[in-house]
């Protein structure tokens, strides 16, 4: 009995070995992936996506398309000038931007890819930014294929490379402030389907409810997005008319963008 009783207490005893050595804290402080990196990885997936490389394809093919239509059937004098296409090309364009925007900001909550993505960049912030950037580099990339398409008719046409009536410059900002408007739906929704619809639907309820009742007809200028910046687009912006731009895309842009940016910084992926 003594020796079984030994036995069992030397199998019991253990001897201690080295101490595991502590694991390296997760700095989720921070991240180390350059911001320009951010930037061209966000371009790569808006290109690379099946839904994201139609979308381009599709906007890149009605500029050309438009074109076109206006060599066939454009008799009018000044209808093959270089600034009447761009000004045509530019109408398709300035309600399919804020789609592409916000596919850009909804992508990590409509393909489940969010986990991964702020895992690798715990700060959100820079994603939101990230993705705003890109989507401006994009509508800078349509652009030009727009001014492109446009030179090219004007050159089969036989037009004249004026722009005459339409302001290169005010072109370009009304493109990035409506691309922006789409990154402020899709990150105030968070659902792309809703997103567009508001994008769509709500301006133009907007612009509807102001000209049928005449209280509010004063304040509409300063709150009508696609109002205010038709002046810019024209190049006939005076001191007011900047003013009721920058109070339009404060309600159009920076709010749903603050909202967004409120629920991408706080709402749980899962």
């Amino acid at each position: 009995m003594t020796s079984a009783t030994a036995h069992t207490t030397s199998a019991d005893e253990r001897v201690p070995g080295p101490a595991a050595p502590d694991a390296a804290p997760v700095d989720i402080a921070g991240d180390r992936v350059p911001f320009a990196r951010l930037v061209s990885l966000e371009v790569r997936k808006m290109v690379d996506t099946r839904s994201g490389m139609w979308m381009l394809i599709t906007m890149a093919g009605i500029s050309f398309l438009v074109c076109g239509i206006l060599l066939i059937w454009g008799n009018e004098p000044g209808d093959t000038d270089f600034a009447t296409f761009l000004g045509l090309i530019s109408m398709p364009l300035m309600v399919l931007l804020p789609i592409m925007g916000i596919m850009s900001a909804t992508q990590e909550w409509s393909q489940r890819t969010g986990l991964a993505t702020f895992t690798l960049v715990p700060r959100r912030g820079r994603i939101i930014a990230a993705k705003s950037i890109a989507s401006l580099v994009l509508t800078l990339v349509l652009l030009v294929a727009g001014a492109v398409a446009a030179a090219v008719s004007t050159l089969i046409g036989g037009g004249e490379f004026t722009t005459d009536g339409v302001s290169v410059g005010g072109l370009t900002l009304t493109a990035l402030i409506f691309t922006l408007q789409g990154v402020a739906f899709g990150a105030a929704f968070l659902n792309t389907p809703i997103a567009i619809v508001s994008s769509l639907v709500l301006p133009t309820i907007w612009t509807i409810l102001t000209s049928m009742i005449t209280r509010v007809q004063d304040i509409a200028p300063w709150l009508d997005l696609q109002v205010v910046t038709q002046p810019l687009i024209d190049g006939d912006m005076v001191g007011k008319d900047w003013a009721q731009l920058g109070t339009a895309s404060l309600a159009w842009v920076a709010v749903p963008l603050a909202i967004g940016s409120y629920r991408i910084l706080t709402r749980e992926v899962k």
